[in-house]
């Protein structure tokens, strides 16, 4: 996986997969950094109150929490000063990074005035499985690594289907060889 310092190209893509629980990051056509992600306890879908996760196009629209440190406790877009692990019991902070999303098409029109995030959860036990409010939840160290590596306009796809549905074909290494 690339260093956290270092920023992308801008044709950078951002790949969640409602189905795996994952998010991955394509860049030059191949996988840079795969993560374990959690996305809405109440399903898909783009209405207001919804609590669901849109599917569809979006883009990063703005990016909140640089230098924070991890544990960080961001609400309504700012830094309380307030730090809590990783998996406190009954917080369901945002925490450590935003990256907040913009719709770019008719199913995902209304996602920025959701705000719906990628972003660091205080309950990352809950990572894996369906869990959030609607946005996309990621461990802090996770989040913060991918904050570094994406830029305001990355692309960010959020799609029911595998990724293997949308991953570059794994090239083969010696290790693989069948001969």
């Amino acid at each position: 996986m690339a260093a956290a310092s270092r920023v992308l190209a801008a044709g950078a893509e951002i790949i969640v997969s409602v189905a795996d629980q994952e998010l991955v990051l394509v860049a030059n056509g191949k996988t840079t950094a795969r993560f374990p992600i959690s996305t809405s306890k109440f399903g898909n879908g783009d209405m207001r109150g919804s609590y669901r996760t849109p599917l569809g196009e979006t883009f990063v629209s703005a990016k909140i929490g640089d230098g924070l440190p991890a544990g960080a406790v961001i609400k309504n877009r700012v830094a309380t000063g307030e730090i809590v692990n990783g998996n406190a019991p009954g917080r369901d902070a945002i925490v450590s990074r935003v990256i907040w999303l913009r719709g770019m098409d008719g199913t995902t029109a209304n996602t920025r005035d959701r705000c719906i995030y990628i972003h660091g959860t205080a309950e990352e036990q809950k990572i894996g499985r369906r869990a959030s409010f609607g946005c996309i939840r990621m461990r802090s160290k996770d989040v913060i690594t991918l904050y570094g590596l994406v830029h305001i306009g990355t692309h960010v796809r959020i799609s029911e289907k595998p990724l293997r549905d949308f991953l570059p074909p794994e090239e083969p290494s010696l290790l693989a060889r069948s001969d």
